[in-house]
């Protein structure tokens, strides 16, 4: 490693099966998650949407509203349980006490708090978007030969009563905190691991010939809620996640795992890949990540599909009107909580 340049680490990664473009494909995950999914779209796979945008919505206006970002709009899904919860409720064995959070005007999914960023404007509304997307949902692993997931992160926060499990903490995006109401968890390797193989059971009892490929985010914490310094909590969150990434690739054949997380964070790459930030990962960052990916499919490599920009900084206030990426990178927002 010491005597390679860190760009050009290509065979990192051998590639478990092939991944064809009549391969039918569905993602789901965290942030980095969309530059997957994009990408896929952007060179002609056969990438599935479930819950395409209505037409009279203009493009620009698509990921603003939680459109194309994934293959359904449940917005980004940064665990496990998450993704557990939002199947079973979909098909019905599910039904959160939290149904939904209103500032006495208007109407928000707590479970998709940003893809309507101003509300529904009854309850009503609000229903019939959220049975019109769990029903979609519901159909898509029967369309899947390949689920792709992203592991985002360990903490989360959930309702007391059920143990639903919110995308970002009651009260920054949307809803309002309720000690009483909503407390904070920080998921454990067997936790996160008994989550996945649950989905796994469920998804091949679905299809029995889908497979998975997995990657951890390379993008650290924002903030964290565990008591520790935010450097330490995302170690140890990225290594729970890394290392249950590990086990389900020893433990099916039929799931891989790409190193995007390695890609980027790990110590050769001397942060090249982040913004001075140091936590959205840049445009020559994500290049990198998709030309070893695709390249080990035997795709051509750097500019054979348009670059994916990194997420916009989050506004300077919480009056400022969020822009597309800030709305599909909820955990952004905390951001302006730090200012």
């Amino acid at each position: 490693m010491a005597q390679r340049n860190a760009m050009e680490l290509a065979d990192v990664y051998v590639p478990r099966f092939e991944i064809s473009r009549s391969t039918r494909i569905t993602a789901a995950g965290s942030c980095f998650a969309q530059h997957i999914g994009k990408q896929f779209k952007q060179r002609g796979y056969r990438f599935i949407d479930v819950e395409p945008a209505p037409v009279a919505l203009p493009e620009e206006a698509h990921s603003k509203f939680g459109y194309g970002i994934y293959s359904a709009r449940y917005g980004n899904i940064y665990s496990a349980r998450q993704l557990v919860q939002t199947f079973a409720r979909a098909r019905g064995e599910r039904t959160p006490a939290d149904e939904y959070w209103t500032d006495g005007e208007r109407f928000y999914d707590p479970y998709r708090p940003s893809i309507e960023p101003r509300g529904f404007a009854s309850l009503d509304e609000l229903r019939i978007h959220r049975d019109a997307h769990l029903r979609a949902v519901d159909s898509m692993l029967a369309q899947t030969d390949l689920f792709v997931f992203t592991f985002g992160l360990t903490e989360a926060w959930e309702n007391t009563g059920d143990g639903s499990v919110y995308p970002t903490c009651p009260g920054t995006v949307h809803g309002r905190f309720d000690a009483d109401q909503h407390r904070f968890v920080n998921f454990r390797y067997g936790e996160v691991l008994a989550d996945f193989k649950e989905f796994v059971q469920y998804a091949r009892s679905v299809n029995p010939a889908m497979r998975f490929l997995v990657t951890v985010s390379p993008v650290p914490l924002t903030a964290t809620a565990s008591g520790h310094h935010v450097l330490s909590a995302t170690i140890a969150s990225k290594s729970i996640l890394r290392a249950v990434c590990s086990e389900l690739y020893d433990t099916y054949d039929f799931l891989d795992y790409f190193p995007s997380y390695e890609l980027v964070s790990s110590h050769p790459m001397r942060a090249l890949g982040y913004e001075p930030n140091l936590r959205s990962v840049s445009t020559a960052g994500v290049a990198q990540v998709m030309d070893v990916f695709f390249t080990a499919h035997g795709e051509a490599v750097s500019g054979a599909a348009p670059q994916v920009a990194a997420p916009a900084a989050a506004p300077a206030s919480p009056a400022a009107e969020p822009s597309a990426d800030d709305v599909v990178c909820d955990e952004m927002i905390l951001e302006m909580f730090g200012r």
